[in-house]
């Protein structure tokens, strides 16, 4: 196992921070390959919590290199914060074990402002951006306007670059959107600080990599979001704005997929999302209220309450698929001790069929009912169990029928969210 992938299988908050930084102990390499500071992830070790958004999750180890990918839109002002933030925490970050690419591209003022007036545009038809500044960003790096790591460190280069921008962005923000302007010598001055800053942690991360997996060392990739965020794959329009699935490595990391062993999707025993959309085993009863409090499912960047329903293994099965994943990661099956039956989502009915993939249509989504099959619970506290033999019986099963239904083996189980409250089942 030279190079691995860790992402999530379902809507997001599956766990990833948890797991990557528990498989990382094993790693020599963590590398972030899309997404940006709209993503959380939180890790408990020992006494402490850990809250990321931009930095790789091996930064807890202080023998790990971590890479910031050109798949990511770099914000400087959150990377810096988020630096300073783990260094009040005891947790050391330099140019020795953070390395950022030269082609990611950078979130700018601009970005957060049109993120969010487009949002407050949408009305009722919002797709609950974290208003970061993501998408905008993605959108110039697509239109080919955006600016990138590697021009920061040209001062003639950015300085050109930003004076069109701004005058263009200026023109959308105030005439369309009724803004106010962006004054460019505070903003240029303002990312001439961050460029010096940042120099020192600048390389060519896809040499880097390549280099690391070829002279033997383990490299994890971690993903942000999940699955069905993906741009392509996901509940669109309620999707982020990259590639959250494994072929957005090869992209957001530059490396090719044949230089990838395995792949781990990490999935909650029940399911969640944040912000609209269709959600096909979403509960509205005391039941989902229970889980939520329970399983404490409130985003750790925007700090809003997640819808939560029962497992859907239709969701796993397309994860599954369209990843290659080699196994699955299940974390938070301590949440569901305590009740009587807990239910799958086995497939759905649609119409007169019943499927067992999700349907690129959001009208056709909606409509699907969820084919349920119940489970004993297990009202037994898994949380101090610390091998597959101390589970209970009824968890023990559980785990079984995801392998079964989404024939994908169940490598790993956490059952609470400290580090020795893992369990390996298998190898990856």
């Amino acid at each position: 196992m030279s190079a691995f992938i860790v992402l999530g299988a379902q809507w997001g908050d599956e766990g990833k921070g948890k797991m990557t930084d528990y498989l990382a102990e094993s790693a020599e390499v963590v590398v972030r390959f899309q997404g940006g500071n709209n993503a959380g992830h939180t890790v408990e070790v020992e006494d402490k919590q850990y809250k990321l958004h931009l930095i790789p999750s091996g930064i807890l180890y202080g023998d790990k290199l971590n890479i910031i990918g050109n798949g990511v839109v770099l914000d400087p002002k959150s990377l810096f914060e988020e630096i300073d933030y783990l260094e009040d925490l005891g947790v050391k970050v330099t140019p020795d074990n953070l390395m950022i690419s030269d082609r990611a591209q950078v979130v700018m003022p601009y970005h957060r402002i049109l993120d969010g007036v487009k949002e407050k545009s949408r009305g009722k038809n919002d797709i609950g951006t974290t208003g970061k500044g993501i998408g905008p960003c993605y959108t110039d790096k697509a239109e080919r306007s955006g600016i990138r790591v590697c021009d920061l460190m040209h001062t003639d280069v950015f300085k050109e670059k930003l004076q069109k921008n701004i005058e263009i962005k200026n023109d959308i923000i105030t005439k369309v959107y009724g803004g106010n302007t962006l004054d460019f010598n505070a903003v240029y001055n303002e990312y001439l600080g961050y460029s010096k800053k940042l120099k020192p942690f600048v390389k060519d991360i896809s040499v880097e990599v390549f280099n690391d997996i070829k002279s033997g060392k383990k490299v994890l990739f971690e993903g942000a979001q999940g699955t069905f965020l993906d741009i392509d794959y996901g509940t669109y329009p309620y999707v982020t704005s990259s590639n959250t699935i494994a072929g957005g490595v090869c992209t957001g990391a530059g490396v090719g997929p044949t230089m990838i062993t395995n792949i781990v999707g990490i999935a909650k025993a029940y399911t969640t999302r944040v912000g609209k959309g269709p959600f096909p085993t979403e509960l509205f009863d005391k039941t989902g209220d229970w889980i939520r409090e329970k399983g404490h499912e409130y985003g750790v960047t925007t700090g809003r309450a997640r819808r939560c329903g029962w497992l859907d293994l239709v969701i796993l099965k397309t994860s599954a698929r369209v990843s290659g994943l080699t196994s699955f990661a299940v974390t938070k099956i301590d949440t569901l001790a305590g009740l009587e039956k807990v239910k799958i989502c086995v497939g759905y009915k649609m119409g007169s069929k019943v499927i067992d993939y999700v349907p690129a249509s959001l009208e056709d989504l909606a409509e699907c009912e969820p084919i349920y099959e119940e489970l004993d619970g297990w009202d037994e506290s898994i949380e101090n169990s610390r091998s597959y033999d101390e589970l209970p019986e009824n968890a023990k099963l559980y785990l079984k029928r995801i392998e079964e239904l989404t024939h994908t083996k169940v490598s790993i189980v956490s059952v609470g969210p400290k580090r020795d409250q893992t369990i390996r089942v298998s190898e990856i």
